[in-house]
């Protein structure tokens, strides 16, 4: 009883895997802003747009908002690390695509954000590309209506 127990407790520790093989929670980021960014390489505006996150997730500290990458392909272990580093990604991206979490159809243009509240429910979907200014404004309109 106890190992089962243990194996159970064991599976609802980790729920998200990153690309560079790390396993966390997402409920980790609780009482924080996400942003669940979608991109892939041929997407030439989201090649524009991941300077802007990168700022972004180096402001993380100050601003709460965290910022994860989805690559859209579905790309696993190595092909996707390289073109992360290829494409100068700093923020975390996922191995998995956490859309089911909040019942999201695949994203039919990209780039395509999810903005997740504190709570972790879907507050908006941004569609099309975004910049630093943009981003920030989107989280504070809806910190503001939550008010």
């Amino acid at each position: 009883m106890l190992v089962v127990g243990a194996l159970l407790l064991g599976c609802q520790e980790n729920d998200i895997r990153f690309a560079d093989g790390r396993a966390g929670r997402f409920d980790q980021w609780q009482g924080r802003w996400v942003l669940i960014n979608y991109w892939a390489e041929w997407c030439a505006p989201c090649r524009k747009e991941i300077p802007e996150l990168n700022e972004l997730h180096h402001e993380r500290a100050s601003s709460g908002i965290v910022v994860i990458g989805v690559n859209y392909d579905g790309l696993q272990g190595d092909p996707l690390t390289k073109l992360i580093d290829e494409m100068n990604i700093e923020f975390p991206v996922l191995a998995e695509d956490p859309r089911q979490r909040w019942q999201q159809p695949s994203p039919p243009v990209l780039p395509t954000t999810l903005l997740i509240d504190p709570a972790g429910e879907l507050a908006d979907v941004l569609v099309g590309p975004q910049t630093l200014v943009s981003l920030r404004e989107a989280v504070a309109e809806h910190q503001a209506a939550q008010l």
